[in-house]
């Protein structure tokens, strides 16, 4: 059975280098073939959705672990749609992140750890993972399954009023904000990133990469996107305003290329949105 689930996540991470697609950075796949996904989902059997849009969850036979070698949702509360992620997601990501080992990440959202671990295997044993969960009894959860990633800590609490701690190379969100905390930017020197899920009042939005420059902000889309919202980082008012935003796009990609803080001048140049304290534009940032 070792060698056959060691085959499984291999497959499965050569699926995800191909599906996601990983691109820029092997370290990714990697890592998704050395995490044993099982141990983040609870016992078994399990639930899972296929990848059949609208299809309903259905149970695994068996505690095999290599039915959760495959790009599905694995849930975790039921009650509350709360799921394991999507992996090729998640790759795709981490990709154009382009982590590197012995870099630091401030996780927003821990969940029960999996793409913890998977980050602690991109940063390695000279990197590290400082990750913040809301929910104390999943934040338990995350803390005892990564005993065997020391490069990586979870502790309960609010990730939007997190405060002091080290510096971060790159803050990854994993829910869905209308606006970038301070507690997230104050983290970053340049060069350092920002990986942030804008969304609207009906859960959709984009992913928004922040770079930190001398000059300010450089920002761009990684696409489209769907989140639980982010407590303590919400809006309503400028969620409002972000989904008129995106419906007046009409389809297109986020013309997004700056990320600035306070409220924008009348004539501010290609002022694409508006938040309460900050806004976005379609010129580059002066570096």
């Amino acid at each position: 059975m070792t060698d056959d689930i060691e085959a499984a996540r291999r497959w499965f991470a050569e699926d995800l280098r191909a599906s996601a697609p990983i691109v820029r950075n092997g370290r990714v796949a990697e890592a998704f073939a050395r995490v044993p996904r099982e141990r983040f989902c609870g016992p078994a059997p399990w639930k899972i959705y296929p990848r059949r849009i609208g299809a309903p969850a259905f149970e695994t036979p068996d505690g095999d672990p290599r039915a959760l070698c495959h790009d599905v949702l694995v849930v975790i509360d039921e009650a509350r749609d709360l799921n394991n992620g999507q992996p090729s997601l998640w790759a795709y990501i981490f990709d154009q992140l382009d982590l590197k080992a012995g870099e630091r990440v401030l996780q927003v959202g821990a969940g029960t750890g999996y793409y913890t671990a998977v980050l602690a295997e991109i940063v390695g044993d000279t990197g590290g993972v400082e990750a913040v969960e809301l929910d104390p009894e999943l934040a338990g959860r995350a803390e005892a399954a990564l005993a065997p990633w020391p490069q990586a800590s979870v502790v309960p609490g609010n990730g939007v009023e997190i405060t002091g701690g080290p510096s971060a190379d790159v803050v990854i969100v994993f829910a869905g904000a209308t606006y970038p905390a301070r507690a997230w930017l104050d983290r970053l020197a340049p060069g350092d990133r920002l990986l942030l899920p804008l969304t609207a009042g009906n859960g959709w939005g984009f992913f928004l990469l922040a770079t930190k420059t001398a000059g300010g902000f450089a920002a761009r889309s990684l696409g489209r996107c769907g989140f639980f919202p982010c407590v303590g980082a919400r809006r309503p008012k400028e969620a409002r305003r972000l989904g008129d935003a995106l419906e007046a796009l009409d389809g297109k990609s986020v013309p997004a290329r700056s990320l600035h803080l306070g409220t924008p001048a009348e004539d501010a140049a290609g002022l694409w949105f508006a938040g309460d304290d900050y806004w976005l534009s379609t010129e580059e940032v002066l570096h």
